[in-house]
Parts: C-alpha cells; structure tokens; sequence
C-alpha cells in the first residue's frame, strides 16, 4: 500500500510526478484561502506525511487525531506554527526549507529599507492623487541611507547577506545576536552590541531573529522609546516579535520615522489594522521569499524532506 500525504496548498504540478509515483498525493486546490481546520482534521487521521505552511496550526489536538503521521514538512524557514515538542513525543519528525531564501528574503528587507527612507510609496500615491503641483526644497524629504547606521537583531544567515548589501552602501553595521558570532564579525566587519545601544544608535533597525517565547514583543513601548526620531524599523521575521499598538503609538506621534513590515502578529492582517492607515508605514503581504525561483526550490525540498520521510529514509532539514 502506498504512503498518503496531504499538501495543505497548490504547488507546481510537474514538482508532484516523483512524490505520486510512490505515494498518494491529496491536495488542497484553493489557493485564495487556507485549508480550513476541520478539513485538516479530517486529512491528517490517516496520512503518513504532512506537506504544510506557515498558515497551518499543527499543534497537539491535532497531532492526537493522527493515527500513522510520520513527518510535518514545513514549506518555511520558520516553524512556531507547529508544536514541535508534542510531534517529537510522537515520534513525528519535523522538517524545515532553511538556506534557500536567504538572498532573496535578504533583498526584500533592503528593498524595505530604501521605500521607508525615500519614502517611496507615499510619493507614488502623492503623484497618483495629483497632488503633486510643484517642486520645493523639502517636499518628501526622506532619510540618507549612504553611510547610516545599520542594526541587525537576529544575525542569522539572512542578517550576515543583509550586512553584505549594507556594505555596498558603506554603511556601518552593528548586531544583536542570543550569542556572539567572533568569525562573521571578522569576516563581515560587523560588530556586536546590545540591544539597547543598537536601538539608540542604529539609523536603521532589522529584525531578523526567530520567533520564540523570549521573542515575543522583544520590540515594546520601552525599545522603542529608545530610538531615535529619524530612526527607521524593519521587520521581515514574524509580526509577533513587535507590539503593534506600541508601533503605532510611536509611529502616529512621530517618535520614530518609519517602519517597513512584511509580517504582522495576525496574518493575513486585517484592512483596517491601525498600522495600515499611517503615511510612514510601508506594509507588504509577507513576501520575504517570493521569487519564483526561490519558492519552486522551497517547494522542491519541502516535498523531497516530505517523500524521504514517508519512505523511512532520513530527510534533508530536520528540525531538532
């Protein structure tokens, strides 16, 4: 008898031919909206792989319905939407797509970096609503990035090719890590602060750190109090790592310049978020990783880690 896996979102067809010449593929057809918790429910009693996203709660009610789950092949880098521990209990394995987005999320964040500062997306519409009448000295004046300051919190793979980018800028780059990292401040000319001195001397903020427990609005009413009013934050990791009523506070009575923000605490976020309707506020619908090439080869290991793991063989990226 064949394996049964359950992909919770449309991928690439011709990605599928090697996985349905070994297993039974059942597929979520509606890209628009997530596979609903009860459909879930109701797949995973019987399956041996789960193909999912970030948009799935794999959590421990769900992992009890599951009578024959060997492997969760998680389409993410990040994984704080499944319950690690509870899989682990069940001798579940669980999978990741580390290291192949890291350019491309890297491009996103400095893509960020330079509308927030030049203020791009506010002069577009400021163009598209004929406002535009005349030129003056200081209309839509943004920030330098050339020679700014750069503050990374979270130096992971995305934050060392970030400070790459940075470098071409001449930028002078700082970062917060959980620990220090002596060979990437050798080799990228990067040097370690803590957190507070990079809120109060950084030009520009990214977050790029995991989210965790100790995460969890490591970005509040008091951090941000802390930088300074021309100061721009970015964040590309998880929305839940900022606390978006402190944000807006400072961003609506201009404590700080700007944000960039590609995630949000609850997603997809609501039109109406308060974030939303601020000026200095580019918002984008987590993108980080959204190339083709990039989102073919996160699919591509996604569904290897999902085809090894229901073949009892070891997959690529396990999480530990």
């Amino acid at each position: 008898m064949k394996p049964k896996v359950y992909i919770t979102r449309k991928v690439p067809i011709d990605l599928l031919k090697e996985l349905k010449a070994v297993c039974e593929v059942d597929v979520w057809e509606h890209d628009d909206i997530p596979v609903p918790r009860h459909v879930l429910e109701e797949k995973i009693v019987d399956i041996d792989g789960l193909f999912c996203l970030l948009t799935e709660t794999i959590d421990q009610s769900l992992l009890d319905k599951a009578n024959s789950l060997k492997i969760i092949s998680n389409m993410a880098v990040g994984y704080n939407n499944i319950d690690i521990e509870a899989a682990h209990k069940r001798g579940i394995t669980v999978t990741n797509t580390p290291g192949i987005l890291t350019e491309t999320t890297a491009d996103l964040t400095f893509a960020l970096l330079m509308a927030t500062s030049r203020r791009l997306v506010e002069s577009a519409e400021y163009l598209k609503k004929g406002e535009w009448k005349t030129w003056s000295p200081m209309q839509l004046t943004g920030q330098d990035v050339y020679g700014a300051t750069l503050g990374i919190i979270g130096m992971g793979r995305i934050g060392e090719a970030l400070v790459r980018r940075a470098k071409g800028f001449d930028m002078t780059c700082i970062y917060y890590n959980r620990s220090r990292k002596p060979q990437t401040e050798k080799e990228l000319g990067v040097a370690y602060a803590e957190l507070d001195d990079i809120l109060k001397g950084a030009d520009f903020i990214c977050i790029l750190t995991p989210y965790t427990n100790e995460t969890k609005n490591l970005i509040g009413e008091r951090e941000l109090s802390l930088m300074k009013s021309t100061s721009i934050l970015i964040n590309t990791a998880r929305g839940g790592i900022v606390d978006e009523i402190a944000l807006y506070e400072a961003l609506s009575t201009n404590k700080i310049w700007a944000a960039g923000l590609d995630v949000f605490e609850e997603e997809p976020v609501d039109p109406t978020h308060p974030l939303l309707s601020l000026p200095n506020v580019v918002a984008i619908p987590h993108i980080g990783s959204a190339t083709v090439n990039t989102r073919r080869k996160m699919a591509e290991l996604a569904i290897e880690n999902l085809l090894l793991g229901v073949t009892n063989q070891t997959p690529k990226s396990v999480v530990i």
